[in-house]
């Protein structure tokens, strides 16, 4: 069985939002992203080379609708296509407008956990447009443009459909007390990024209190000075910081997380382990206890915010989440 292991790389993401106006203020001016406004509907960011990296169009959802996912090569592609469609899941190709508006010359769609698509491509479209940001740089490469956090009533499962899919590799668990409950999170990493894919759980209920699909996504700058100046640029903008500057046990990264316009936190790191080769020759998966060395110090947590995540812990309960049974599977899945 071929190991996709490797040639997966984070490419982009889609975000459905009604607040164009903030999320271009908040991308440009406050973290620092290139900006390219294409129409009153359709926003996006760069962070290199790439035409797209963040695809914000006009909508209602408030939250990312597709993970675009870029492949190396096309023995790698269709092993991963092969895959989905033994599991007999519908697989769509991307029109000529959604490929051009994404930046990537074809693309595939399929069905992904809690109703967000995952989009495979192979060819991402470039140009030689000078970047206008504010920072330095940000690193993306063959580690990919950063990772994505998701909170899940059932994060086994979900992390049986990126090891079916993806090959997906265990770097490590945390275990972290939020309030009044614990968490359980696991790191899953498809390429030398220490994490690509972080799935959190409550312990020892099948309950979720992140109202959004995506808890957080992961952006990281080149220099320290670049961070540094992203958190205060949010500040002066008047966007919410959730967690100030602080660094993680697992990874090592130091970072700040803020509030995104549709309401997901971003977190803008510097610095994480790398997992190369020589390393993941010897790589073995362990258990942190809580998710920062020092720092990342709640800002502004109330009452209110905490019983907003009880009342969410409760509708969760009641509600369904969509999964991909088929593309899911549990054996060697740990708990």
């Amino acid at each position: 069985m071929t190991d996709v292991f490797g040639s997966v790389h984070l490419g982009y993401l889609v975000v459905e939002s009604r607040k164009m106006s903030e999320w271009q203020r908040f991308g440009r001016d406050a973290i620092g992203m290139h900006i390219d406004v294409l129409s009153p509907e359709v926003t996006r960011f760069r962070l290199d080379d790439r035409e797209c990296r963040f695809l914000i169009q006009k909508g209602d959802r408030e939250d990312v609708t597709a993970l675009g996912w870029q492949v190396d090569d096309h023995e790698t592609f269709d092993v991963i296509l092969g895959r989905v469609v033994e599991a007999g899941i519908p697989v769509i190709e991307g029109t000529p407008e959604e490929c051009a508006l994404r930046g990537v010359e074809r693309l595939w769609r399929f069905a992904g956990p809690k109703g967000m698509a995952t989009e495979i491509f192979t060819t991402p479209l470039t140009t030689s447009k000078p970047l206008m940001m504010l920072n330095s740089a940000f690193v993306t490469g063959a580690s990919g443009m950063g990772h994505v956090a998701i909170a899940s009533k059932d994060a086994m499962q979900m992390h049986g459909y990126y090891s079916e899919v993806f090959d997906a590799r265990l770097t490590d668990f945390i275990e972290e007390r939020v309030g009044p409950i614990s968490l359980r999170i696991r790191f899953l990493r498809v390429n030398e990024r220490h994490h690509s894919i972080a799935l959190a759980n409550v312990k020892g209920l099948a309950v979720n209190p992140i109202p959004s699909d995506v808890q957080h996504v992961n952006i990281q700058v080149a220099e320290l000075d670049d961070m540094v100046g992203a958190f205060e640029r949010v500040t002066a903008e008047g966007f919410k910081m959730m967690w100030t500057v602080g660094q993680h046990t697992n990874d090592r990264e130091l970072s700040f997380y803020c509030v995104t316009p549709s309401g997901f936190e971003l977190e803008v790191g510097w610095n994480p382990v790398l997992i190369t080769p020589e390393v993941e020759a010897t790589w073995e998966p362990s258990t942190y206890q809580g998710i920062s060395i020092w720092g990342h110090t709640p800002v502004g947590e109330t009452v209110l915010h905490k019983m907003n995540m009880f009342r969410t812990m409760v509708r969760s309960k009641m509600q369904q989440e969509m999964t991909v049974p088929e593309l899911s599977p549990l054996d060697g899945i740990p708990s």
